[in-house]
């Protein structure tokens, strides 16, 4: 996949502005506010910026069985395509995380944690609901 060529002052004119304070800001959106928090149909989440494939709906966890503070917002146990989707460490707001973005144009998605859920130890990607979009299988 190509480097995205968007510019700034593009994304602004395309996105909300919610999509674009989390997506390009490394915003938070309220907890139970995303449209995909309880979303079952089979497919693929995609980047909302550029379309890059993230995660599997056979890989979405119910976000209400996991650890306290982390309930409210889409979340996945593994993504689709690990190239895909990048790491990097996240000091702000006086807590130690691993943000979560998009390796193809860089857009803040969201944060990973370590966590024991349904009895197993499992990672635990917390993804912003407005950073997704959503390709159905079969269409």
């Amino acid at each position: 996949m190509e480097p995205m060529k968007k510019s700034d002052e593009q994304l602004k004119q395309e996105l909300t502005p919610e999509e674009y304070k989390v997506l390009r800001e490394g915003g938070t959106e309220a907890p139970y506010s995303g449209e995909f928090l309880n979303h079952t149909a089979s497919g693929m989440y995609t980047c909302k910026v550029c379309g890059n494939p993230l995660f599997n709906s056979k890989d979405k966890l119910d976000s209400e069985k996991s650890g306290a503070g982390l309930r409210g917002w889409p979340s996945f146990s593994d993504p689709a395509v690990a190239e895909n989707i990048g790491l990097r460490p996240d000091d702000s707001l006086g807590m130690h995380r691993t943000e979560v973005y998009c390796k193809h144009c860089g857009s803040h998605l969201g944060h990973v944690f370590d966590e024991h859920i349904e009895g197993k130890d499992q990672k635990h990607y917390c993804i912003n609901s407005v950073c997704l979009g959503f390709e159905e299988d079969g269409k």
